[in-house]
């Protein structure tokens, strides 16, 4: 039913950076869950690829899209550090 995505060693090193500087930006300690991933847009317009990263302090959960494949993301396309509260997923469909 499910399978694991196959991950190239150079996509993987995208992920992983992405993921240092998110618990950087946000001062995350290491044992905090922090997933990034790539996938394709759903709706029409968009870039075809966008880059999802989630992640939790204590019971808050966070989301940020970007709407770059994540091999060009870069570090000043994550939001400050003081936008956090606006990164609240609160499970609403219309979510960023």
């Amino acid at each position: 039913m499910f399978r694991r995505a196959r991950v190239g060693r150079d996509r993987l090193g995208h992920l992983e950076r992405v993921e240092d500087w998110t618990r950087q930006r946000f001062g995350l300690p290491a044992e905090a869950i922090v997933i990034v991933s790539e996938s394709p847009a759903q709706l029409p317009g968009y870039p075809p690829l966008e880059t999802t990263v989630l992640f939790w302090t204590g019971d808050e959960r966070y989301r940020l899209r970007i709407f770059k494949p994540v091999a060009e993301v870069c570090e000043s396309d994550l939001p400050v550090a003081w936008l956090l509260p606006s990164l609240l997923d609160d499970g609403e469909a219309g979510c960023c």
